[in-house]
């Protein structure tokens, strides 16, 4: 947590018990978390889609970013299913970007996409639709209930690690077995 007592900059990790379709077993990145709500963009669960499947939706022409068009794009929560978020390393100068840390930023811009289509955008990138939205307190009442757990980001485990991994390599980043957390839980 932030000195600000923020999020911000951590990644919200499911708690096996977490039933929710939604979230169970997702890895969250908090890419905005304030005193009027939080919001995050999850990092685990790839659509039936590719990003050349956008390209072609939002009519860019793809150039020198061929492979590009074989990235998986990922279900960001469940609010605004069609806005998109890219996920990439700082760098670029793009028209609407968040910066979450040093080194990861959110561009909901569509310059990054055509410049990923070209071959020119960022190397570490992927395409996220949608996201999960908290109002005020309500995170933080989840983190109370046992819902999540959060850890500091690791870049590394946001571009290179498989999605299909994230979940039990975020656990990892606090020396945690996610799999071997009972799903039953309590206060003391």
């Amino acid at each position: 947590m932030s000195e600000s007592g923020y999020l911000t900059n951590q990644l919200l990790i499911a708690m096996p018990a977490l039933g929710d379709e939604n979230f169970s077993r997702s890895v969250t990145l908090i890419c905005d978390h304030s005193a009027s709500g939080a919001l995050g963009l999850i990092l685990n669960k790839p659509l039936q889609m590719q990003l050349g499947e956008i390209f072609r939706q939002l009519q860019i022409d793809i150039g020198g970013g061929a492979n590009a068009s074989e990235r998986a794009v990922l279900r960001g929560g469940p609010v605004q299913g069609d806005r998109g978020f890219v996920v990439h390393r700082a760098g670029g100068q793009w028209e609407s970007t968040l910066k979450v840390s040093d080194a990861i930023h959110v561009t909901t811009s569509r310059d990054v996409l055509r410049a990923i289509a070209r071959g020119e955008g960022p190397e570490d990138a992927f395409l996220v639709l949608g996201y999960a939205g908290w109002e005020s307190g309500q995170l933080e009442e989840e983190i109370r209930a046992n819902a999540w757990i959060t850890a500091p980001v690791e870049p590394k485990l946001v571009f290179e690690v498989p999605f299909e991994k994230r979940w039990d390599a975020a656990g990892q980043l606090l020396g945690v077995e996610l799999s071997r957390i009972s799903p039953v839980s309590g206060n003391a």
